[in-house]
């Protein structure tokens, strides 16, 4: 008999469809061979799913047992196709009844036992499932909180052949998965850490406000101990609420690399992604084969932040800058080509010096000029210049440290933040762009329109400086940021203003 069923090939962060289709044939000589370009994964599994359907009381043919994963030019990478082999090699061996299976999909991986395993994908899977028309996905139990994210189809989780196989025949009964409260999504996002407990740093404070507000990258210099990993780890409870769309679109990511657990199935907060400065440049980026999403696709609708950035690889560095510029980041392989989101702030920090004491007025710097030029150049231009906000962060005086008061609040911090982007909703309502920082060179002319004096503090700050162009633009999207937490339709020079000096300190040191 022949058997087709519904399954899913994961290609990146992509779940494509694929048609399992069994044939079972009597020979003299018993084989089981599987086409459709699988890897060794999915040859493999010809002794895991023989051993499961021994195992789970059923009778493994001795045939010809053909397997046709199709598309044929589909890569076929994934321990998922487990479970519709065996449902099909039982269905084409006249064992179980496969009316069911043309309207729904099935997925899994079988132990030897013919018990269930996760699956990684299980939510790319599920938003294919739909896409199909498809109204019904089988899957493992341990995956079905994932899936149920998904509203439109039906989940039922199963936790072995046997159960799967009474399942489809009508045997027994199981409920579907029932979908994820969204009251819950709200309850969970929620931070631990506050700007309050921040002493001082009312100057940073100020810039990671300006920051979240127009969704600007920011660089902080200061010597060890000023407070900069602290100030990272709280920008994240500045920015919006994570929307169930970029939920979604973040939570996939974490999906197909199998870091979603039963109890949080679904990424609630903006994500924070802090990698080791040893990290490669496919650990950073992606790659792989097949291709799979590195740290900054990770952090994809929240933040990367990168301390020590001159202990970084420069070669690693410099894989940020088409991410930066697009807001994804693509992998090129000759059977495949990935895009995996890469849409994220940039929070970087570094010393100033290879000891972290140059300009510090409590210590002496014994860094050589060779030595401050060597570390100092580890970062290229190109990638600095593509780092909006440049900030020194000071050693916190005493009497800051010591106060009783707290400083201020991230929810204080967060009603400008807030104030500031609705502003930018309603200006780009019609267009792609989100924020102030992913404004076109059209929209910067027509929204960033100067006064004669600010023309002229601009075109001074470009000569005296050495801006570049890209900065030119940056410092007025800066600006526009800034006018729109002050509630107002024009850009002045005193914005302006503020907007340069956050351009300039990278001149100061990078000399």
């Amino acid at each position: 008999m022949f058997v087709k069923l519904n399954a899913f090939s994961l290609i990146g962060i992509e779940a494509l469809p694929v048609q399992v289709e069994v044939d079972c044939a009597e020979s003299e000589q018993a084989k089981t061979i599987i086409v459709g370009l699988p890897e060794t994964v999915v040859r493999e599994s010809v002794y895991r799913i023989e051993r499961a359907v021994e195992n789970s009381k059923y009778v493994f043919p001795l045939a010809r047992n053909i397997i046709n994963l199709a598309p044929a030019d589909l890569p076929k990478q994934a321990s998922c196709f487990d479970l519709p082999i065996a449902l099909g090699i039982l269905t084409a061996t006249g064992q179980i009844s496969g009316d069911r299976f043309g309207g729904c999909a099935v997925v899994g991986e079988l132990a030897l036992d013919g018990s269930l395993r996760s699956v990684k994908g299980a939510l790319p899977m599920t938003l294919a499932t739909r896409e199909l028309g498809i109204t019904q996905l089988i899957l493992p139990a341990e995956n079905a909180a994932e899936a149920a994210v998904v509203e439109g189809l039906n989940v039922f989780p199963v936790r072995s052949l046997t159960e799967a196989a009474a399942f489809l025949t009508g045997q027994i009964d199981i409920a579907a998965e029932p979908p994820v409260d969204l009251n819950v999504f709200e309850d969970v996002s929620a931070y631990d850490v506050d700007f309050a407990d921040v002493r001082g740093q009312e100057t940073a404070k100020r810039a990671m406000t300006i920051a979240a507000a127009g969704g600007h990258n920011l660089l902080m210099i200061g010597p060890p101990g000023t407070g900069k990993t602290m100030l990272a780890k709280r920008f994240a409870t500045l920015l919006p609420k994570l929307s169930l769309e970029e939920s979604l679109e973040t939570t996939r990511v974490f999906s197909v690399l199998g870091y979603l657990t039963k109890e949080k199935p679904l990424i609630a907060v903006r994500p924070f992604r802090e990698p080791h400065h040893t990290i490669s440049e496919p650990g950073l980026a992606g790659g792989g084969s097949p291709p799979k999403p590195g740290e900054i696709s990770l952090a994809h609708n929240g933040i990367l932040f990168l301390d020590e950035l001159p202990e970084f690889s420069r070669q690693t560095l410099e894989v940020l800058r088409q991410p930066l510029e697009d807001g994804y980041v693509t992998i090129a392989r000759a059977a495949h080509t990935s895009r995996f989101p890469a849409n994220f702030i940039l929070l970087a920090a570094l010393n100033p010096c290879p000891c972290g004491y140059r300009n510090d007025p409590r210590r002496e710097c014994r860094c050589s000029f060779n030595q401050i030029e060597r570390y100092m150049n580890r970062i290229s231009g190109p990638l600095l210049d593509r780092i909006d906000i440049h900030i020194e962060v000071p050693p916190v005086k005493y009497e800051e440290l010591s106060a009783a008061a707290p400083g201020v609040s991230s929810a204080a911090m967060r009603q400008q933040v807030l104030a500031a982007r609705k502003f930018q909703k309603q200006r780009f309502a019609r267009s792609k762009t989100k924020d102030n920082a992913e404004m076109t060179h059209g929209e910067i002319v027509k929204y960033c329109a100067l006064s004669e004096q600010g023309h002229s503090l601009l075109k001074t700050a470009m000569e005296d400086f050495g801006l570049s162009g890209r900065a030119h633009d940056k410092i007025l999207r800066i600006a526009r940021t800034i006018a729109d937490l002050e509630s107002l339709p024009d850009i002045t020079p005193m914005h302006l203003f503020e907007a340069v000096t956050y351009r300039t300190l990278d001149r100061k040191l990078w000399r």
